[in-house]
């Protein structure tokens, strides 16, 4: 299968983490490639699945208790990946229909997928960017996004396990976050080698495949909050971002940060 560069090229001798994460998952959209590099990850690692795991029981609790304790109605989730139900615009459109969600990935395979992404309720609307994130200032320039989202009202910005594999993770949080209205959130989950120490050679393995993966300390990730008020409990190993009742998912079978805060 030919690569090529171009955006929108379907790249099928290259592993690609939306698909990597994907076949961990149980779904059915990816390459030999990705599942060798899925495989090799999970040796390097095994706790990598229940990682994911708890990554998408996170995003449920976050994307619900912006909905339906802040009041939120318009998202702009970066980093998308392969639609998984429930997605996101079924979370908060079953608090609140009238919702409008924007996704944005640069994944063709996401994109081939994206019609599953835009099941709106009537009340509502989604949208589908493919964006290179990498420069997310061209995404405000996107038509789509501005035809979704009213920038003058409040947005959650949602980075759910997509920040590790972006080198400067603190300029794209800021970039998008600068024009967003007062009132604003931030929501998001990374990776760090701080809760499970053996997940740096997962960074490792994921950086060999040609995925090159950044582990944050508690320190960068309370970095990507400044400015911003943290909403309780503020920074946090994502098994204990608001868990739901109980929930005793072990802390050490994770390696993820989680944490929401407000634009003031």
């Amino acid at each position: 299968m030919s690569e090529r560069n171009d955006r929108g090229a379907v790249r099928g001798n290259r592993a690609n983490s939306a698909r990597v994460y994907d076949y961990i998952l149980g779904g059915k959209d990816h390459y030999a490639v990705d599942r060798e590099t899925a495989e090799a990850s999970l040796r390097a690692w095994p706790g990598l699945r229940a990682s994911m795991l708890a990554n998408r029981a996170t995003m449920r609790r976050m994307a619900h208790w912006l909905t339906a304790e802040a009041g939120i109605r318009q998202f702009l989730d970066i980093g998308t990946g392969i639609p998984t139900e429930p997605n996101l615009h079924q979370v908060v459109q079953r608090q609140a229909p009238e919702s409008r969600i924007v996704y944005v990935d640069n994944d063709p395979i996401v994109l081939a997928h994206a019609d599953a992404l835009m099941r709106s309720t009537p009340e509502g609307r989604t949208a589908y960017i493919q964006a290179d994130m990498t420069t997310p200032g061209s995404l405000l320039t996107e038509p789509a996004l501005r035809e979704t989202l009213d920038l003058n009202e409040p947005v959650a910005l949602t980075v759910i396990a997509m920040l590790q594999f972006v080198k400067d993770a603190q300029g794209l949080v800021e970039t998008l976050m600068e024009p967003l209205a007062p009132g604003s959130y931030l929501a998001l989950t990374l990776a760090t080698g701080d809760l499970a120490p053996e997940s740096g050679a997962l960074a490792r393995e994921y950086t060999q495949q040609g995925i090159p993966m950044y582990l944050r300390t508690r320190a960068e990730v309370d970095a990507l909050f400044a400015g911003l008020d943290l909403v309780e409990p503020g920074v946090t190993p994502m098994t204990s971002w608001r868990p739901a009742d109980g929930d005793t998912s072990p802390v050490a079978a994770t390696n993820m940060y989680a944490g929401v805060a407000r634009k003031p």
